[in-house]
């Protein structure tokens, strides 16, 4: 047995030795002659293409190829090469594909070129009888009642791939117009993509005959003197044709709708291949010269369309972020869907999470036109008229939908179509009167305040998913805009600076606070637990307070403007106003990050008057939150929440106009103006005439604060909303206690 071994082992070396290239070339021709005598000789036209020899000559084919090229020592073309390029086999191939015979043979040729494609390392794309033939075979895919998808898909994969390899000739294998040619830094298309003239492919040579020129031109990429220019049909498309609607990309979007998890990967992943091409050339040619963005966009609104109507916009609000590759996921069939119609809504939120994904990868001029695309086909055709209908019930699910859209966008390019889209491009500050300028914004604010309590607090929650986007236009279009001129500050006589500053001497308006009945009920020394206030300085009447005192003083005061009576927390233990500082410092860290790259400044801008006959505007979206605000005693328990916490939200935004008009409590308002603060002395007002009319106050307030903390059964009660909006208010103020003191100890930098 180790003779024979050792024999063997010989022999193999000697025909290693031996020069291959006769051999093989001759083995080459031989089994393409076995696959064309099938056809002369064949009388069954039923026997289908895999029970004969051509699927075993084609592998045999690939292999030579792929051990001729492994080991060719020369920088030309191989002579398999040669025969294969110069006798159109590949040409030949997709016809033979196309006819169907024998039956199931267009599975074997996407077989083989797909393997050729990946086995192949030397550039072919270029080559007039490589692309030719893909072009055509890339027709044939993807069409209706197609039995093979997943050679299609893995054929189509292989292309992009090879594209990513040789992205230049993109345009020849989309069939661009000649008038919109990739541009390139060295080499022309037309260099780059002649080839010499070659026999038809009905042509079949009973010798191989060498072309050093195709040899060249394979392994450089770049081809020789061509005949091309004599013969338009060699040129890449006709200057007149149009892209056809069968080509690559109408190709890979058909399979991603495929029913086989497997080929719709395939194909997603194909489209993520073409849209990463790495030229800025290749990006614009699929931006103005293909329909990708609007085929995208396209597959975007037919999805949405299938959302039933009847879903739950709680359940629409509360769905979790999706991602496009989750459904490929090992497992994910098994998972169950509790809610109708959910299938769809995750159908939809993976398709949009892809289109995200599409716009980071890509270049920017392709990721701006996609962004485009989706902001006109579907935003504003498709959902404005949903945002403003007159049904309640679509504009709730419209809303809910809206909201999870802007959960899921993360994308810059797409980001910024969908704020434009929402609040517009407007950047002076706000007319009241004005609703015309961008209506859709107006609208959305006045939902905010909708006589339907379920429209308000689901466009509350559009809302505050849009704040907690990393885009600066957001804030500075809602609030920020309003704010520049600080109008809201009360002249000083002599054009002195207000006092909100710590280098200033107090003014009397804070001494009134301190008088005022609200503020002399402070928590006695036994009540203090966890709910305690800041310790205040000895020398209250310093005229320069440092910024710790300031920390005391402003945190005091939204802890002190709940009365006693109206005060639960300390009742209830882990209550307390600490409990709301570790969530403000992780909220404000976050606000911090979002807003390092936005250039706000480090302190306010100078005050500057509003002019003669007009009072200062907060501007439509402040004016709505104050307005539901100052009837937080009136309104459901779930509004207010919301509204408190859209509201605490901007507080946290470290912009020194926001600070000061949502947290300091010291500024002087200028006439017809007010602020978060002033809002709330004015409900405290209110609730302390109710307070008088409800017996035992205190202990129903203890009770219902217990229910909402689950630590009683639920009961019927009198003044229920009353008594929930109080504690709703009794939390803000701590919340804005706790964002206070998060961020004051930041300004003495």
């Amino acid at each position: 047995m180790d003779m024979f071994n050792k024999l063997t082992t010989l022999f193999q070396q000697a025909l290693e030795t031996r020069e291959p290239s006769v051999n093989l070339l001759e083995s080459f021709v031989e089994h393409w002659k076995g696959i064309t005598n099938y056809y002369i000789e064949t009388t069954d036209e039923t026997t289908p293409a895999k029970q004969t020899d051509i699927p075993w000559r084609l592998k045999q084919m690939l292999d030579i190829l792929a051990y001729e090229e492994q080991h060719q020592e020369s920088e030309e073309t191989g002579p398999c090469m040669e025969y294969l390029l110069q006798h159109k086999l590949l040409e030949t191939l997709c016809t033979l594909g196309k006819a169907q015979y024998p039956p199931g043979m267009n599975q074997q040729v996407l077989a083989f070129f797909t393997k050729l494609l990946q086995q192949i390392q030397q550039p072919m794309l270029h080559i007039i009888n490589v692309y030719r033939p893909v072009q055509k075979l890339v027709r044939l895919c993807a069409l209706p009642g197609s039995q093979t998808e997943r050679d299609e898909a893995h054929f189509l994969f292989a292309v992009c791939t090879r594209l990513k390899q040789d992205p230049y000739v993109l345009n020849y294998i989309l069939e661009i117009k000649r008038d919109t040619p990739i541009k390139k830094s060295s080499s022309t298309s037309e260099d780059r993509l002649q080839n010499s003239e070659v026999p038809s492919a009905e042509e079949m040579p009973p010798s191989p005959q060498h072309d050093c020129t195709a040899s060249a031109s394979l392994h450089s990429g770049k081809p020789g003197p061509s005949s091309a220019s004599q013969h338009p049909s060699h040129q890449a498309s006709s200057p007149n044709a149009d892209p056809a609607d069968n080509d690559l990309i109408h190709a890979l979007i058909h399979l991603t709708k495929s029913q086989k998890s497997r080929v719709a990967l395939k194909a997603l992943e194909g489209l993520l291949l073409l849209v990463k091409l790495p030229k800025e050339e290749t990006a614009e040619c699929l931006a103005e010269s293909t329909v990708l963005c609007q085929l995208l966009a396209g597959r975007l609104c037919e999805l949405y369309s299938m959302i039933p109507s009847s879903l739950d916009p709680a359940d629409i609000h509360n769905f979790p972020r999706a991602h496009w590759r989750t459904r490929f996921s090992p497992g994910c069939t098994e998972k169950t869907l509790t809610v109708p119609g959910n299938e769809h809504l995750v159908v939809f939120l993976e398709w949009l999470d892809y289109c995200d994904h599409l716009a980071k990868e890509a270049q920017k001029v392709l990721s701006v036109k996609l962004a485009k695309a989706i902001h006109h086909q579907w935003l504003t055709a498709v959902v404005q008229p949903q945002l403003v209908q007159v049904s309640e019930v679509g504009v709730l699910v419209s809303t809910a939908l809206l909201s999870c859209v802007v959960r899921q966008v993360s994308a810059p390019a797409l980001l910024d179509e969908l704020v434009l889209f929402l609040l517009g491009s407007q950047t002076q500050s706000e007319l009241r009167m004005d609703t015309e300028s961008h209506v859709l914004r107006y609208q959305l604010i006045e939902h905010c305040d909708h006589i339907s309590d379920e429209i308000s607090i689901s466009t509350l929650r559009l809302f505050e998913e849009l704040l907690q986007k990393p885009h600066k236009q957001i804030v500075s279009n809602l609030v920020l805009r309003n704010l520049e001129h600080r109008g809201y500050i009360a002249p000083v006589p002599g054009g002195a600076e207000d006092r909100h500053l710590p280098d200033t001497e107090p003014l009397e308006e804070s001494e009134e606070l301190e008088e005022d009945p609200f503020f002399t009920d402070m928590y006695p020394e036994d009540h203090f637990n966890s709910e305690q206030l800041l310790s205040l300085p000895k020398n209250r009447g310093d005229p320069h307070p440092t910024a710790q005192t300031r920390v005391a003083d402003i945190v005091n005061s939204f802890l002190c403007l709940v009365p006693q009576e109206a005060r639960t927390s300390q009742h209830v233990q882990g209550a307390g106003y600490d409990t709301y500082v570790h969530d403000a410092h992780e909220l404000f860290k976050e606000c911090t990050a979002f807003s390092l790259e936005w250039g706000w400044p480090d302190t306010p801008n100078p005050p500057q008057p509003v002019p003669v006959g007009t009072d200062f505007f907060e501007g439509h979206f402040l004016k709505v939150l104050f307005d539901r605000l100052a009837r937080i005693l009136e309104q459901p328990y779930e509004l207010n929440l919301q509204v408190t916490s859209v509201l605490s939200r901007l507080a946290v935004f470290p912009h020194p106009h926001l600070h000061e008009y949502l947290l300091d409590p010291y500024i002087s308002l200028a006439p017809g103006s007010r602020s978060l603060f002033s809002v709330l002395i004015r409900v405290i007002g209110d609730l302390m005439q109710r307070i008088q009319h409800i017996p035992n106050f205190t202990e129903r307030l203890l009770h219902v604060r217990k229910q909402l903390m689950a630590l009683e059964p639920e009961s019927l009660t009198d003044h229920m909303t009353l008594l929930k909006g109080v504690i709703v208010l009794e939390e803000f103020c701590k919340e804005l206690a706790a964002i206070a003191f998060v961020k004051l100890p930041l300004e003495e930098h």
